[in-house]
């Protein structure tokens, strides 16, 4: 018996639309980084990039359960000394409603050039509009 690998010309990327309204922050990162690694298909093979593309609308209006939107912080370094800064949920999802989606799915991906080419193919958007008519992507309704 042999093991399937994948090969690049055998890869057909798909485009997915999901709505983020009303969903769970951490419930939906699992679905996205599943569909952007390719563990939805049975082609998947774990040093390559099988995943497919997911467009993210209404970013903005994704949840956090329990009293996480006023205590969750997120940290990060501007690289000089003393440099850390920290900012809540509630502000960021105010202030920059894709980002902590985004932060979500990376963490859940490789941590490596491949993780990183697989979060290149997340596009999320704070509103219902996005630019990806032309691919005509699938609508998709994630658990």
């Amino acid at each position: 018996m042999k093991t399937y690998q994948a090969k690049k010309e055998e890869l057909n990327p798909q485009w997915y639309l999901v709505d983020a309204k009303g969903k769970v922050l951490g419930r939906l990162a699992t679905e996205l980084a599943k569909i952007l690694k390719g563990k939805n298909k049975p082609t998947y093979t774990p040093h390559m990039d099988t995943g497919d593309f997911v467009i993210l609308v209404n970013a903005g209006k994704v949840i956090l359960t329990g009293k996480k939107m006023k205590d969750k912080v997120y940290y990060h370094h501007t690289g000089h000394p003393g440099g850390i800064k920290e900012i809540n949920a509630e502000k960021l999802l105010a202030k920059k409603p894709t980002e902590m989606i985004r932060m979500a799915v990376r963490g859940m991906l490789p941590k490596n050039s491949l993780g990183r080419q697989m979060l290149r193919k997340l596009k999320v958007y704070p509103g219902p509009n996005h630019p990806h008519e032309a691919q005509k992507p699938i609508p998709l309704e994630p658990k």
